[in-house]
């Protein structure tokens, strides 16, 4: 279409016959024309594209180059200007200006000693301390051959003439051991006078490792124009600018870099500095040099883009060599429009292609998933069913095991209340006693109140009856408890006054602690303590405590029953005990042994003769603390005896007096 387009209309043919041959020419000519300004406009918009593609890359490359550069500028001035203010540092040190003031060997010594520790802190080659002739008088290297070592004369080197006329300086050196580096100095004052100076030398292997974030050939020259650091080795100590016949017998006198001869940098490069910035550019190829070994490059048409940079306040200067190779390449690769259109082909026919498989594994998976969870679901109702029957057996289980537990609550009240029983038992003989007494004296007082009705003598019958109703009374006193004692019922927690609990216990035993004459000694009264528990249970635990007391007693000399009452608070915490009420039962009998601690609260384990226990009474009296919330413990006193503690929670919502402190309180 274009051709058709561009072509020029055919003249009027007023000869067919003289005009036929001309007709073919001109035909052939003009597309012919077409062809060659097609070519041209074709080659004209693919130099268009690659010089623009090529200005694109070129400006890229350079950003690039320059990111890098800016990255390497800042390790190295982080690497090596870190440590440059060491030197004007080291006059502060009361041992080197002492040396320098005084020189001895002890002085030598410690200064030495300061220098290393600080030279192994900063990670220098070396720090060292000069005279004012130039000697070095202390350092850190003490066997390395180098312009560090004691007692080399280094009053040639820059560093050390700038620093002497009072200026700190910094620059590169090769030190005399063949050794570069990168000296920094300042002098060492002693009052207004320089006595000496200071220097650091500050290796640069470690910039070698730094190279590889340039990604590409690059170097660093100092202010002489000579390269003292390069990745390419060729490079290394060549002279980027002609020195004069002068310059190099000044450099040859200072020995900076030792007897090298520091010839021309190998590549011709033309650079230009932009003052402003002090960006440096410039452009290399390399037709005429296709040797690598002695440019340190590989040849190749594409060329160089050479970019550098000044470092601030070193006087040195880094330029890093860029290959275009992939920018041409690139450019190239821009110009041919076909191969993208038919990338972009590729790239269509691939999509469609892939987007069938990807629908294809699609239903693919639906299909697995669907799978997946219909055996899940049979998986799912299997379980169920599983755990149906698991819980119905739980359930079963549960269900014997609260008819068992009911069963042994019922065989443990009737334990308890056989307990009781044989308590009564017990007591029989003396409750016979006291109640003998009282009949006995109501038998006769009835006989004398009926004569006395006879004779008429009211007054003195009244009297009589008035005696026998308070021995009514007196018995009944002593039948109620029994009564209250002995009922058969169920374990009820309520508000319980300990005090009148303890107090009828010792009721019961009345006529015993008479006869055997033990002193009783009660300081758990009426009102001081409420407790929540059961109050015949708890009765029954101190008849029993009380009891085994007594017969622990019986052969005692000297027979003491004391009953006191402790506190035992809770810490206040979730879940932690709740204020509680010990009550201590102690006796003054021969106290517990060994055996009888480790066996005492196992069932029939008893100390008393054969007949008179069964062992089971402390076992019952442990269980009924437990029912309550507390505990039963037994332990020996120091001044003889035992101590049996019962322990029981305190009713919450009372709040008991402050009880009178008790001395003898375990």
């Amino acid at each position: 279409m274009m051709f058709r387009t561009l072509a020029a209309a055919p003249e009027p043919d007023p000869s067919p016959q003289a005009l036929a041959p001309r007709r073919g020419t001109g035909e052939v000519l003009a597309r012919v024309a077409l062809l060659m300004v097609a070519l041209l406009l074709i080659v004209a918009a693919g130099a268009w594209v690659y010089e623009r593609s090529f200005a694109r890359g070129a400006a890229s490359l350079k950003a690039a180059s320059n990111d890098r550069l800016d990255l390497f500028a800042s390790v190295v001035e982080a690497r090596v200007r870190r440590l440059e203010p060491v030197p004007a540092t080291i006059q502060l040190n009361p041992g080197v200006v002492r040396l320098l003031r005084e020189p001895s060997a002890a002085h030598t010594t410690a200064a030495n000693d300061y220098l290393s520790r600080l030279n192994a802190h900063l990670g220098s080659e070396a720090v060292f301390v000069l005279d004012v002739r130039g000697v070095v008088r202390a350092s850190s290297n003490t066997t390395q051959h180098d312009d560090s070592q004691l007692g080399e004369d280094v009053s040639y080197r820059p560093y050390y003439l700038e620093a002497l006329a009072g200026r700190s300086t910094r620059h590169f050196a090769i030190g005399s051991g063949d050794t570069a580096g990168y000296f920094a100095s300042h002098p060492i004052y002693d009052g207004a006078r320089v006595v000496g100076v200071a220097a650091i030398k500050i290796g640069l292997a470690a910039l070698e490792q730094t190279w590889t974030m340039l990604g590409a050939p690059a170097l660093v020259a100092d202010a002489n124009q000579v390269v003292i650091l390069s990745s390419q080795a060729p490079w290394r100590y060549t002279a980027l600018a002609g020195l004069s016949p002068e310059r190099r017998v000044d450099l040859h006198l200072s020995r900076i870099y030792g007897t090298l001869h520091l010839p021309r940098f190998p590549l011709d490069v033309d650079l230009s500095v932009d003052e402003d910035s002090q960006e440096v550019q410039g452009w290399l190829r390399l037709h005429d040099t296709p040797v690598p070994d002695v440019t340190g490059l590989p040849a190749g048409p594409a060329g160089y883009l050479v970019l550098g940079r000044s470092l601030d306040g070193m006087d040195w200067r880094v330029l890093i060599f860029s290959s275009l190779a992939a920018v041409r390449q690139q450019a190239l690769v821009d110009g041919v429009g076909g191969a993208i259109a038919l990338a972009f082909v590729m790239l269509l026919a691939l999509y469609w292609a892939q987007r069938g498989r990807i629908e294809r594994q699609k239903i693919g998976a639906k299909r697995l998933l669907e799978q997946a969870n219909a055996e899940l679901e049979q998986e799912v109702g299997r379980r169920t069913q599983e755990l149906t029957d698991a819980n119905a057996l739980l359930r079963k289980e549960v269900a014997e095991r609260e008819h068992t537990e009911q069963t042994l609550r019922a065989a443990q009240d009737e334990l308890v209340h056989a307990g009781k029983m044989a308590v009564l038992g017990q007591l029989a003989a003396s409750i016979t006693h006291e109640l003998t007494q009282p009949l006995g004296a109501i038998r006769t007082l009835s006989g004398n109140a009926a004569e006395f009705l006879r004779r008429g003598n009211h007054d003195a019958a009244q009297q009589n009856l008035s005696i026998m109703s308070r021995l009514v009374d007196q018995m009944a006193r002593i039948i109620n408890p029994l009564k209250s004692f002995s009922r058969k019922s169920t374990a009820t927690p309520e508000a319980t006054d300990a005090g009148r609990v303890v107090e009828q216990a010792l009721f019961l035993f009345q006529l015993r602690l008479r006869d055997e004459r033990v002193e009783a000694d009660n300081r758990c009264l009426p009102g001081q303590w409420v407790l929540w528990c059961d109050a015949n249970r708890l009765e029954q635990v101190l008849i029993n405590l009380i009891g085994n007391a007594l017969d622990a007693m019986r052969e005692a000399p000297h027979k003491h029953l004391r009953i006191n009452a402790e506190l035992v608070p809770g810490d206040g915490t979730p879940g932690a005990a709740a204020p509680a009420l010990a009550i201590h039962v102690l006796d003054s009998g021969k106290g517990l042994s060994a055996t009888d601690m480790a066996h005492l609260f196992q069932p029939f384990y008893t100390t008393k003769a054969t007949g008179a226990g069964l062992g089971l009474g402390l076992v019952i009296c442990r269980d009924i603390a437990a029912e309550f919330g507390g505990e039963l413990r037994a332990r020996n006193i120091p001044e003889g005896g035992a101590c049996f503690s019962l322990t029981v929670p305190l009713y919450l919502a009372a709040t008991p007096p402050n009880p009178v402190p008790d001395p003898a309180t375990p």
